[in-house]
């Protein structure tokens, strides 16, 4: 049996999977997440600090053991919104091949956006349940990807530079945010969801996806978790009225009230309000009663490409 190795280093996160293919199935052995914030104040800056490479190589060096340890034939990491800003990204891609022995590939907004509908709606197609066209709305730590595509794959894509990290660092700086702090970031988004809906039909679409760790501890809030449950999360339907009351109440905590809830990662607590502010505003402008969260994203959109389109439809 085949084993991949993806990996997916955003502005916040960094994730492993290790999948293995049977047969015709494409299957979860490790899949890990660690709070690096390799992205930590390259909005202001344009460049990577030490003090984030460090933390991002020593995770790396763990994983590549693990890659290692379960044997992966091909192994595949894709970088995505700070490395695209960052002018000093060299440093990071050098650290990344010494200590992986693979390049990372810093992928556009478009090439991400396409692995990330890959990943999400990978399940979802077919079934019934879920109706075509998707709209697949990825909140990372420095850019939202905007897709909306069928069972024949994407017909159209948009990055767009607002993400948890890099909205809270430009506009919610106090602690909890002020109103006006708030409103500034709320005219941020909902000027790049006007940009992307100028090229992305989100009108078209008739079920909302969404992913990464923000839009999916707000459904763990929404679903009132003692503790962080992927199972119970992955497909779970919010309305838009549960998401704004969810993050109208994350923007009106402090942080130890947001340290102190469940389902929260320690690696999130800072940024939560920001993300949540970001999924509700896509749900407002964008006039969707519901979204559906997804486990599944860009991560298995990766793992997914390393299988000889053995999985993948014609198109994708």
């Amino acid at each position: 049996m085949t084993r991949v190795a993806a990996l997916d280093c955003g502005t916040n996160s960094l994730r492993l999977l290790i999948s293995e293919l049977d047969g015709d199935k494409l299957t979860d052995v490790v899949r890990e997440m660690e709070i690096v914030r390799l992205g930590e104040g390259v909005d202001q800056t344009g460049r990577f600090a030490p003090a984030a490479l460090d933390r991002t190589f020593a995770v790396l060096e763990r994983y590549a053991a693990e890659i290692a340890e379960y044997g992966a034939e091909r192994v595949r990491m894709v970088a995505t919104s700070a490395t695209r800003d960052a002018a000093n990204r060299d440093e990071f891609l050098d650290g990344v091949r010494t200590r992986l022995g693979v390049e990372a590939e810093v992928v556009s907004g478009d090439e991400e956006a396409a692995l990330s509908f890959g990943g999400a709606t990978a399940e979802l197609r077919g079934t019934g349940q879920f109706p075509a066209p998707y709209a697949v709305c990825d909140i990372g730590g420095g850019s939202t990807e905007f897709v909306v595509g069928d069972d024949t794959g994407v017909l159209a894509a948009r990055s767009v530079d607002v993400g948890c990290v890099r909205m809270t660092e430009r506009h919610l700086r106090d602690d909890p945010p002020s109103a006006a702090q708030i409103a500034a970031a709320t005219a941020d988004i909902d000027a790049a969801i006007a940009l992307a809906a100028a090229t992305v039909p989100l009108g078209d679409a008739r079920t909302l996806v969404g992913l990464a760790g923000s839009v999916t501890t707000v459904a763990a809030l929404v679903l009132g978790l003692p503790a962080y449950d992927p199972e119970a999360i992955h497909h779970a339907r919010l309305s838009a009225a549960e998401v704004a009351e969810t993050a109208a109440a994350l923007l009106g905590m402090d942080r130890a009230e947001r340290a102190a809830l469940g389902p929260m990662h320690p690696g999130r607590v800072d940024v939560i309000g920001a993300g949540a502010l970001v999924l509700d505003r896509i749900m407002q402008v964008g006039g969707f009663a519901e979204v559906v969260v997804s486990e599944h994203d860009i991560l298995d959109g990766i793992a997914l490409s390393l299988v000889d389109g053995a999985l993948l439809e014609p198109g994708w």
